[in-house]
């Protein structure tokens, strides 16, 4: 496994997207913690970041992307008012629950006809997806029910060598995990304070 840092002048990004596209398991910085990703086609990388978490394929993961076109591979198509809604709200952290189209496997949905989606403004994420060119499986960097890794170093500690690579970045330590809302109620699921 590799630590990489961050530094406009190398090739973290490449690395990074080379091992997502050979099916590979990293962990990079988001807004408030640390994610597991992987290439969200590539179902037995999913069942790699199940395994490592201890996740069961129930409950079902977020897909984090540059922009909104990057999920709509995924998604259903929606009404204008709530792609509005959606847009004034990213890029951030709010991840919104959508209707998922019935060809999204249940490795990324879980047992819910919709699927948790955000548009992330951390550099790191928005360089991933657009390099990569799609959007990202997203679940926290930690056990079930443990607390997230919010450094390099935790993620580190927690999973020792069995990740493809750990990008070294920034996370705000005072941040929550992002809100979660369900794009056609306007529920809120879980708060982001």
């Amino acid at each position: 496994m590799k630590t990489t840092k961050i530094n406009p002048e190398d090739a973290w990004v490449d690395q990074a997207v080379t091992i997502l596209k050979q099916g590979g398991v990293i962990a990079y910085p988001t807004e408030a913690v640390y994610g597991l990703g992987c290439d969200p086609a590539d179902i037995n990388a999913i069942k790699r970041i199940l395994t490592l978490k201890h996740r069961e394929k129930e409950k079902g993961l977020i897909l984090v992307a540059a922009n909104f076109e990057q999920l709509k591979p995924y998604l259903q198509p929606v009404t204008q008012e709530i792609e509005k809604k959606l847009l004034a709200s990213w890029p951030g952290p709010v991840t919104w629950l959508m209707p998922a189209k019935e060809t999204t496997s249940d490795y990324i949905k879980g047992q819910f006809t919709t699927l948790a989606v955000r548009v992330s403004n951390h550099p790191v994420v928005k360089s991933l997806c657009e390099k990569f060119g799609s959007a990202i499986i997203s679940t926290s960097a930690n056990i079930a029910t443990q607390e997230a890794a919010r450094t390099a170093k935790q993620v580190k500690e927690i999973f020792s060598d069995k990740l493809d690579m750990i990008v070294d970045g920034e996370t705000d330590k005072n941040a929550k995990p992002s809100e979660i809302r369900d794009a056609l109620t306007d529920k809120i699921i879980r708060s982001g304070q």
